[in-house]
This record gives structure tokens, C-alpha cells and sequence, in this order.
């Protein structure tokens, strides 16, 4: 299968590349990326979590593609969508998500990419819904969680399966967005009235 690649105004959205390696691996030694997020032990984990992602796309087409900055950094992280491979009350799901590396924070880069990824999720790959997930204390991620027009309800709060029991990051909040809350969004967007400019 032919993976997709997506563009914006600042990014390329693209399959890896071996060259990315070393940068992700740094971003685990990063307390800052890594606070909510659970750790690799070594390069070893790191590696095999990047086999994952080639899989997927080998598989489907897409995933967490690598998201290059042209200009400014030819690998910042990954933003993409992927099939969830636990079981859960909301499962099977598709989950948008992101993972940049710190110096590419603070820049919008998370919040362009994301609406990217929606796209391609309900055009090209015909999706009904996506999801995304998180603990609950990263309010980073949920705020573009929010700016690409996603909601909560609390009721869906749930335990990450692949987390032990006691495990400070186990609790997650779900957001959700379907294809017609998107389309409704994507339309109102269009509608809205440029302001005026000051003289």
C-alpha cells in the first residue's frame, strides 16, 4: 500500500525515514516530552516502537507520520492517526495524536498538523470517527484537542489497559470528533466573514 503524505503551509506529513531515527530517540531523554507519556528503557524500545509505526503503514496506508518542518528542522516529531490496538469500551477507534520535540512548541505546529490529520481522516480514508486520548493533567494536548473541535464527556474516562494498576499515568480522558461535527466545523469556518482591515 502506498503511504499518504499530507502538506500544510509549515509542514510535510510523510512516511519515515531512517535519517529520523536519532531525533525521536532523543525526544525520550527529554523529561518535558516524556511527563505524561510512559518510557523506553533504551534504543532498543525506541526502535522497535518506530517498527511499529513503519508496520502500520506497510498495513494501512498511514499512521504517525513524521512531521518535517521545511526550513526549519527536517524531522520535530510525529502527528498522525492510528488504529488502536487495545480493547476498550470505545474500541475499535482510530486515534489522532502528536508528539513533537520541545524547541517546535508554542509554535501552532501541533494544532496545523492535527487538522491536517482530521482531513485526511474523513476525506481520503473515509473515517465515521476519530479519537484522541491523553491523562488528564496534559492540558497542552488538550487544548488542541479542543482548537481541532473535539469534546469530552466524562463518562468516557477510562484506564488505559496497558498500564498497571497504581500506575500514575493509567486514568485517561477521551475527546471525540465525527465526520458530520467536523464537515460543520470545516463549514463555518468557510462562511465566516474576513474582518476588516484597519486603515
Amino acid at each position: 500500500m502506498i503511504p499518504i503524505t499530507l502538506r500544510t503551509p509549515r509542514l510535510i506529513l510523510r512516511p519515515w525515514r531512517a535519517s529520523d531515527a536519532d531525533s525521536f530517540a532523543a525526544m525520550f531523554d527529554d523529561p518535558a516530552v516524556m511527563e505524561f507519556l510512559p518510557p523506553a528503557p533504551d534504543r532498543a524500545a525506541v526502535d522497535a516502537i518506530i517498527g511499529r509505526i513503519e508496520a502500520h503503514f506497510t498495513q494501512h496506508g498511514f499512521g504517525w507520520w513524521a512531521a518535517e518542518a521545511p526550513g526549519a528542522a527536517p524531522f520535530i516529531g510525529f502527528i498522525g492517526l492510528a488504529h488502536l490496538g487495545f480493547d476498550a469500551p470505545f474500541t475499535p477507534a482510530v486515534e489522532i495524536g502528536w508528539r513533537l520535540a520541545r524547541p517546535y512548541w508554542s509554535q501552532g505546529y501541533a494544532t496545523e498538523g492535527a487538522r491536517a490529520a482530521l482531513e485526511a481522516g474523513f476525506t481520503q480514508l473515509g473515517f465515521s470517527e476519530i479519537v484522541s486520548l491523553t491523562v488528564p493533567a496534559n492540558a497542552r494536548s488538550r487544548r488542541v484537542m479542543e482548537r481541532i473541535g473535539m469534546t469530552r464527556d466524562p463518562a468516557d474516562d477510562f484506564d488505559h489497559p496497558r498500564l498497571a494498576a497504581g500506575d500514575p499515568l493509567r486514568r485517561h480522558v477521551l475527546y471525540r470528533i465525527d465526520r458530520a461535527r467536523w464537515e460543520t466545523r470545516l463549514g463555518a469556518a468557510v462562511e465566516q466573514p474576513a474582518k476588516p482591515r484597519k486603515p
